[in-house]
C-alpha cells in the first residue's frame, strides 16, 4: 500500500477523535491540580475550618500557625505522587504495548480514571477526617498518574501510525486542556462561588470529557482513514511474526532472541536520542518554571489585576494559552525539519528562561536581586517562554515515529511520551531547589 493510495480523513474525523483524546488525557489531571484549595482546605483542623468556612474572602498563608502538617505538605507530596508514577508508568508502558493491545490499554486507562473521578466527586459531599483523606487523596493521585502515563504513552504510539500531523492533535487537546481549566479557576474566583460547589463542578465536567473520549476511541476504529494506516501497521507485524516463526523452524533461536521488544528498544533509543533529548529539554523548563517560581511572582502594578487575579490570569491563562497556540501552530507549520541544527538550538536556548524568571519579582527572596520588577517584562517572558514550550514540543514529539520505520513507529511513540515525563519529572525535582536559590 501507497501514501498516495491512501484514503482522505473525511470531515476531519480522526483528528477530531485524537483532540478529544488529547483532551480528555489532560483535563482530568489539570481539574484535579485546579481544586488545589479545595483539598487544602478539607485538610485543616476542624476547629480551623469552622473558622474559615465562617470568615469571607480568607487566604491562610503558608507561614501562617494554623496551617498544620497535612495542609503544608499537601503540594510536595502531591507532586512526588504525580510525577514518580508517571515516569515508572509511561518507562513501562514502552515495554508492556506489545504485549497488552493498545484496545484493552487506552479505554481501559480511561475507565480506571473515570471512576477514580467519579469516586472523588461523591467524596466532595462525604465528610472525611483530614488524615484518612489526605491518604485516600494520594492514592487517587497515583491511581490518576498511573493509568494516564499508560494511556498518554498509548496515545502517542497509536498516533505514530498515522502521518506526522496526527500528532498535532494530541498535543492541542492537551493544550487547551490546561486553557479550560485555568478559565474555570478564573470563573470560579470571579463568581465567589464556595470551593466545594467549584470543586464538585470541576469533578463531574471532568467525568463528561472522560465519557466523551471513551465514546470518540469506540469511533476510531469505523474510520477508513484509520483502518488503511492501522492495517498496513498490522501486515508489516504480521510479517514480522512470520519472519520469527521462520527462524523458529530454522533453529535459529539466537537469532530470534534478538527481536524482542526490550532488545529492539534500544536501538531505536540510539536512533531517536537527538529528538529524544530535544523533547526531554524543551518540557523541561516549562515544569521547572510553571511549577513553584512563576506562582510566587508578585505584581508591581496592579493596574490591571488584583492580587488576586493577578497569578491566575498572567500565569495560568497566559501560559495555557500561548501553551495551546504553540502546540496548534505545528498543524500549518513544522520547521526547523526533523534533521535541521536549528531544532536543538532553539531547545538549548529555551533553558535562559530559567534565570530570567528567577530574577522577576519572585516573593519571598534571599539571595539574588530583582532584575526584572515590572509586571511587563513577566508578562512578555511568559508569552515567549509558553508559545516556544508548546510549539517545540509538539514538533519534537510529531517528528520521533516518523524518524523510524512504519512497523516501529508505535513503540517510537511511547519511547517518545516516557521522555516528555521525564522532562516533567526533572523540572519538577530541581525546582524546589531553584526556588530556595531565589
Amino acid at each position: 500500500m501507497t501514501t498516495a493510495s491512501a484514503p482522505r480523513d473525511r470531515y476531519n474525523a480522526v483528528w477530531i477523535i485524537f483532540f478529544i483524546l488529547g483532551l480528555g488525557t489532560l483535563l482530568p489531571w489539570n481539574f484535579f491540580m485546579t481544586a488545589t484549595m479545595y483539598f487544602t482546605n478539607r485538610l485543616k483542623d476542624p476547629q480551623t475550618n469552622a473558622e474559615y468556612n465562617q470568615t469571607e474572602n480568607v487566604t491562610v498563608a503558608k507561614d501562617d500557625p494554623r496551617r498544620n502538617v497535612l495542609e503544608s505538605k499537601f503540594n510536595n507530596v502531591m507532586t512526588l505522587c504525580a510525577m514518580v508514577p508517571l515516569l515508572i508508568f509511561t518507562c513501562l508502558n514502552s515495554f508492556i504495548h506489545q504485549r497488552i493491545p493498545q484496545k484493552l490499554r487506552i479505554p481501559g486507562s480511561l475507565s480506571v480514571i473515570l471512576v477514580v473521578f467519579l469516586i472523588t466527586a461523591v467524596l466532595v459531599k462525604v465528610e472525611m477526617e483530614p488524615l484518612p483523606f489526605f491518604a485516600f487523596t494520594m492514592i487517587k493521585i497515583i491511581c490518576i498518574n498511573s493509568f494516564g502515563a499508560i494511556l498518554q504513552g498509548s496515545l502517542f504510539g497509536l498516533a505514530g501510525m498515522l502521518p506526522a500531523s496526527y500528532t498535532t492533535p494530541i498535543m492541542s487537546g492537551q493544550g487547551l486542556a490546561g486553557t479550560f481549566a485555568a478559565f474555570s479557576m478564573i470563573c470560579a474566583l470571579a463568581s465567589g462561588s464556595e470551593l466545594q460547589a467549584s470543586a464538585f463542578g470541576y469533578f463531574i465536567t471532568a467525568c463528561v470529557v472522560i465519557l466523551l473520549a471513551i465514546v470518540s476511541y469506540f469511533a476510531l476504529p469505523k474510520m477508513e482513514f484509520f483502518q488503511y494506516y492501522s492495517e498496513s501497521n498490522g501486515s508489516r507485524s504480521n510479517s514480522d511474526e512470520e519472519n520469527k516463526m521462520d527462524l523458529l523452524k530454522q533453529g535459529n533461536v539466537q537469532r530470534l532472541s534478538e527481536i524482542n521488544p526490550e532488545q529492539i528498544i534500544k536501538p531505536l533509543i540510539t536512533l531517536l536520542f537527538p529528538l529524544l533529548e530535544c523533547v526531554c529539554m524543551s518540557i523541561y523548563p516549562c515544569s521547572y518554571s510553571y511549577s513553584l517560581p512563576l506562582r510566587a511572582v508578585v505584581s508591581q502594578l496592579l493596574c490591571f489585576f488584583t492580587d488576586t487575579y493577578f497569578i491566575p490570569v498572567s500565569c495560568f491563562l497566559l501560559f495555557n494559552l500561548m501553551d495551546w497556540a504553540g502546540r496548534s501552530l505545528t498543524a500549518v507549520c513544522m520547521w526547523p525539519g526533523k534533521d535541521s541544527i536549528w531544532l536543538p538550538v532553539l531547545v538549548i536556548a529555551r533553558l535562559v528562561f530559567v534565570p530570567l524568571f528567577m530574577l522577576c519579582n519572585v516573593q519571598p527572596r534571599h539571595f539574588l536581586p530583582v532584575a526584572f520588577a515590572h509586571d511587563a517584562w513577566y508578562i512578555v517572558f511568559m508569552i515567549l517562554f509558553s508559545f516556544s514550550n508548546g510549539y517545540l514540543a509538539s514538533l519534537c514529539m510529531c517528528f520521533g515515529p516518523k524518524k523510524v520505520s512504519q512497523h516501529e513507529a508505535e513503540t517510537a511513540g511511547a519511547i517518545m511520551a516516557f521522555f516528555l515525563s521525564l522532562g516533567l519529572a526533572l523540572g519538577a525535582a530541581l525546582s524546589f531547589a531553584f526556588r530556595a536559590m531565589v
